[in-house]
């Protein structure tokens, strides 16, 4: 039986996926030697600055003075923090007035990764509706189904995130606060590096622009006529890394020096629009992005580098739907495995929904092979709210996991019977109708019961 696909004799598939897909059957050292470029080439950031490229938010500010866009822009108010991109620009991360845009898996599959950013900012008082705001007047990016089916199109994304942008610009309004006063936060990564893309094409193109500005006249998601802009791309882990040294000094109560960290960084954030990425010589020598790692390094954890860093976590979109198998054994054999036996690590660190959710939930799979390693998986900012005094349940929600994390909770000294305890308490107060909440329920209709 041929293998070929038709129309396609010169390859013998599309893109590697399908019943055509063979096993390379390579041994170990060939196997070794096929993945040597990525230890010699891109273990640096040679590659990534060998060739300069314009700074897009220089041609926002043209678009800005011709009248054809507003860019929203982040001020003193918002009180940022500037930090250094991989080409050494500047980039504004603002630090309050912040416009939640939540994830579809976190919301999903990991509650603990929003639940914890939300607590760190109440950790620091800051006031919902003013400080920050969790709305829920927002979509998904859409950018999943694009990457995952490829049916979407860029006019439809760049409706998607101007439309969302548009509604994190106004919404201060209903709060009684001026356009602009809220700046938005991304917690995912497939919607940051997205976003970012869609961006460059929205300032590149002036076709693009005319298309998408007639589908959000119909919506009512211009102001005075114009596309609005975000000035910087802002994902959450970006938060975290310039409020880490605030987090350790100010909130910490636990000593995580005796916890070996690994982290896994997502590549729609540091390969997808690479030039925008954080990078800060203190982390890592600067040779990896600096999210996620610097705030395991702020809280006195050992981080632990390991060959394997560069690689995707398996998810890989396209693989998760058409070669299930692949991903799975992707995740054990190049990541589960190497953080475990090459770093020894108590827990490996994401900073994106689908990168967490893979590396979680598939190491029950790996014991159906015989795979019997594991390494808890979680986001850096659950990590830290644990290192915090987060209640593991409550707030940081491991309960969702489906790695084992007691080991690591113990570990850090906090006891997980206790916790569970606790937590089956609390669960019987929700049934009597008696919640805590984090944040009021009420603001994410404008402030109106």
């Amino acid at each position: 039986m041929s293998n070929q696909i038709p129309g396609d004799e010169n390859t013998g598939g599309i893109a590697g996926h399908g019943s055509f897909f063979q096993d390379a059957n390579l041994s170990a050292e060939e196997a070794t030697r096929a993945t040597d470029w990525v230890r010699k080439h891109v273990d640096r950031r040679t590659i990534d600055l060998g060739e300069r490229m314009d700074d897009i938010r220089e041609h926002m500010w043209e678009l800005e003075k011709e009248g054809e866009i507003i860019v929203h822009r982040i001020t003193d108010e918002h009180e940022p923090i500037n930090v250094k991109t991989l080409f050494g620009w500047d980039k504004k991360v603002p630090t309050k007035q912040l416009w939640h845009h939540k994830s579809c898996g976190q919301c999903g599959n990991i509650p603990g990764y929003p639940a914890s950013l939300m607590w760190f900012m109440n950790k620091f008082n800051f006031e919902p509706g003013k400080d920050y705001l969790d709305e829920t007047d927002q979509t998904s990016c859409t950018a999943w189904n694009y990457h995952g089916s490829g049916i979407g199109n860029v006019e439809s994304l760049a409706a998607v995130f101007l439309r969302n942008f548009h509604q994190a610009y106004v919404s201060g309004k209903q709060h009684g606060h001026e356009l602009g006063h809220f700046f938005p936060l991304v917690h995912c990564g497939t919607s940051f590096g997205n976003y970012k893309e869609i961006r460059k094409y929205l300032v590149e193109s002036a076709e693009l622009r005319e298309k998408v500005k007639k589908i959000l006249g119909k919506l009512g998601r211009l102001v005075d006529g114009k596309l609005v802009i975000p000035e910087e791309i802002i994902h959450y882990s970006e938060w975290v890394h310039v409020m880490r040294n605030r987090i350790a000094s100010e909130l910490q109560t636990i000593d995580v020096s005796n916890i070996r960290v690994t982290m896994h960084a997502a590549c729609h954030y540091y390969k997808m629009v690479h030039e925008d990425a954080i990078y800060d010589p203190t982390v890592l020598g600067g040779n990896r992005t600096a999210v996620g790692s610097s705030v395991a390094q702020a809280l006195g954890s050992q981080l632990i580098d390991y060959s394997t860093w560069y690689d995707c976590c398996g998810f890989g979109f396209r693989h998760i739907i058409s070669e299930r198998e692949f991903t799975r054994s992707f995740t054990m054999d190049r990541k589960i495995r190497v953080a475990k036996e090459e770093a020894q690590a108590d827990v490996m660190l994401g900073i994106d929904t689908g990168c967490i959710t893979t590396m979680d939930k598939n190491q029950w799979i790996g014991r159906a092979h015989e795979q019997n390693f594991s390494v808890p998986i979680m986001a850096d900012v659950q990590f830290a709210a644990l290192a915090c005094g987060a209640d593991p349940f409550k707030i940081v929600q491991l309960q969702w996991h489906a790695s084992p994390c007691e080991e690591l909770v113990e570990k850090m000294g906090i006891s997980w019977t206790e916790a569970k305890k606790n937590f089956e308490a609390y669960l019987k107060e929700v049934e009597a109708g008696n919640i805590e909440y984090l944040y009021n329920p009420e603001l994410a209709l404008g402030g109106r019961a």
